[in-house]
Parts: C-alpha cells; structure tokens; sequence
C-alpha cells in the first residue's frame, strides 16, 4: 500500500466558490465600527433626497483580516490608479463635512451628499465613513 503525501495548495491561491444564488449589492456608503475582537462593515445606500441610508450587507469580521482586507484594497486602488489615472477625493476637512452638508439653499439640483444609482459618479469615488 503506497501513500501519497498530501499536496499543498500553491501560495497565495485560493480556490473560491460564488453561489449560483448570490446578489450582488450596490454601496456607496460604508459605515465601520469596531471592538476589541471584532470589525463590523455596514454597507448601505445613500439615496439623493433621503435623509437616511439604508445597510444592505454587514460584513463581521476580525481585526487581523481587517487590516489584510485594508492592505489588499489599498494594492488594489494602487493598480486602478495607474491603469486609469488618480481618483479625486473631497476637499473637505471631513469625510462627514462632505456627506451631511446641508442641501444647497438656491439651487435647482437639491442633491447633497453622494449620488445614488442613476447619478452620475461623483470624482471621490464610493465614500467609506466611520
């Protein structure tokens, strides 16, 4: 009787399955709170018009997988940068001083915040808030 040692997957591949039944979801919102063992990612939508946004995924996940998941994005924005350019950010002093200010008074496009589906892109780009 011959064994065989057990092969180890190549580093840095991992096989993934996607469910034939999952829905991918639309965020232009993020809301990231956390504790000591725990990172909780809310995942919303911000309508234009609507004063509150609506969480369509959580992710749950621990602090070490935050900052891999936080490293892995940040390679990723990296190689979309250099392949299409930079990606504009708001001047504001906060991400919130942008998000929440006040609808403009005369205006006639009474959008404040981010744009919602539909909308064209904003040059920020989907805003993360915490």
């Amino acid at each position: 009787m011959s064994t065989q040692p057990d092969t180890p997957a190549p580093v840095g591949r991992m096989a993934v399955s996607l469910p034939a039944n999952l829905e991918p979801v639309y965020s232009n919102f993020a809301l990231i709170t956390h504790s000591p063992s725990e990172f909780v990612l809310d995942f919303a939508q911000m309508m234009p018009q609507t004063p509150q946004a609506r969480v369509v995924a959580r992710v749950v996940t621990t602090p070490v997988h935050a900052k891999l998941l936080l490293r892995a994005l940040a390679e990723n924005v990296s190689r979309f940068e250099t392949q299409f350019g930079p990606i504009a950010t708001p001047d504001t002093s906060t991400l919130a001083d942008h998000l929440f200010r006040p609808p403009s008074q005369g205006g006639s496009s009474g959008q404040s915040g981010s744009p919602g589906p539909g909308s064209p892109p904003n040059q920020g780009g989907p805003p993360a808030g915490g």
